[in-house]
């Protein structure tokens, strides 16, 4: 599973990326958590507002931080 967080770095993209990283533990799944702060791959994926999550190139959640547990019913049937 490869998982990427998309934004510029701001405390919201933070707080996803450790929300991602606590629903992954809580889940037992390993996965690969990359950072994307290039605003043109970000756009790519067409995200507009950050932050943004990315499951295996599948856009699940952007422009908010959702809660780990909601993070985990995302990544379950990944």
């Amino acid at each position: 599973m490869h998982i990427k967080i998309l934004g510029p770095g701001c405390a919201n993209c933070t707080n996803l990326e450790k929300n991602t990283r606590t629903a992954l533990a809580e889940l037992g799944l390993d996965a690969t958590v990359e950072k994307v702060t290039d605003y043109g791959a970000i756009a790519g994926y067409g995200v507009m507002k950050t932050p943004g999550l990315v499951v295996d190139e599948q856009v699940v959640v952007s422009g908010r931080v959702p809660k780990p547990a909601e993070i985990a019913k995302l990544l379950s049937p990944a």
